[in-house]
């Protein structure tokens, strides 16, 4: 079984930190489909080194949801350090170190995939945060800045150094964003580069794919990002299949449970309004490649209330059980 420091891990699957995802909600559902530990949004440190009321609230947890990573991003290593203490005293089992984000609001602070150009930077943060916590401390990554400049297994053997429990390697380059393909072997070759527990991400799609990840690399968990956003139940999909059952997929029951369950969840967090319009997300990403969901798409974005949510979905759901008889 995968242990992260003094947390021991009901199993190897991991739901991956998402901005504008993995929220309060999101986290819950997950952890109740059977993720052995879920990662909430990227926090912002300085957001929290202000105080700033927005920020707090991605603190928000739950017990139910435990054990939580809280990831953190930032540059500076005195303002990373405070943000573990308070994410800590928040709630949080786990700090991640925010070193892979490729997204130009972060990177051009210095933050997220940046620090992957500046490793004596990047070892100060993280000597830093191991100083002022003790909860245990995970490091996520990515290969490199670009093809050209592929140092995954420099920062994971410096990480390891630093005192962090885990790294986690999404095996692409920050120049790639979200396209192309995941280089696996990268993910190989920082295994065989340090001895703390490697988690690998990147090109998750199926449940298969987490097994096929970790049998190639010899990782020791797998982190699922955006294939858990479309599906959530992919995680009690892997533990069915390392059981050597056949693949676990979801009824229509469950499923409009599924939904119900977290509109509830999310109104109760963020209101009715822009629960709304999460849900007109979350019911595109669902039920795509389901039978039929094409027709309901634009009855999808249309969602304005609890009324519309229930009649769309009940419509949708409905022609589809007519469909699958």
């Amino acid at each position: 079984m995968l242990k992260i420091g003094n947390i021991e891990l009901e199993n190897r699957f991991i739901l991956a930190p998402m901005a504008g995802v993995t929220n309060l909600p999101f986290r819950l559902i997950i952890r109740r489909l059977g993720a052995g530990l879920v990662y909430s949004e990227m926090v912002s440190a300085m957001g929290l080194y202000m105080n700033q009321k927005k920020t707090m609230e991605y603190l928000v947890s739950d017990p139910a949801e435990r054990p939580l990573a809280v990831q953190i991003f930032g540059s500076d290593p005195s303002v990373m350090a405070m943000a573990a203490q308070v994410v800590v005293k928040s709630g949080a089992d786990i700090v991640d170190i925010n070193m892979g984000c490729p997204v130009k609001k972060v990177t051009k602070t210095g933050s997220g995939a940046a620090l992957l150009k500046s490793l004596d930077r990047a070892k100060k943060i993280i000597t830093a945060v191991r100083a002022a916590c003790a909860a245990p401390l995970t490091v996520k990554i990515r290969s490199g800045w670009t093809s050209d400049s592929i140092i995954a297994c420099d920062a994971a053997r410096m990480i390891e150094e630093c005192g962090a429990n885990a790294v986690i390697i999404h095996a692409r380059t920050a120049s790639q964003g979200y396209s192309g393909h995941a280089d696996w072997d990268i993910i190989t070759r920082v295994k065989e580069s340090v001895k703390i527990p490697v988690i690998g991400n990147g090109d998750i799609n199926e449940p298969y794919d987490v097994f096929k990840m970790m049998e190639r690399t010899g990782c020791d968990g797998v982190m699922i990002g955006r294939a858990a956003s479309r599906n959530p139940w992919i995680f009690r999909q892997a533990i069915e299949l390392e059981k050597g059952n056949p693949i676990y997929e979801p009824n229509i029951p469950e499923r409009r449970a599924l939904i119900m369950d977290q509109y509830k969840c999310l109104t109760a967090c963020i209101g009715d309004r822009k629960a709304m319009l999460c849900m007109r997300g979350l019911m595109l990403k669902y039920t795509k490649g389901l039978p039929g969901s094409s027709k309901f798409r634009e009855a999808f974005t249309q969602i304005k209330d609890f009324d519309s949510l229930i009649s769309v979905m009940d419509r949708y759901f409905s022609a589809l059980e007519e469909r699958m008889a």
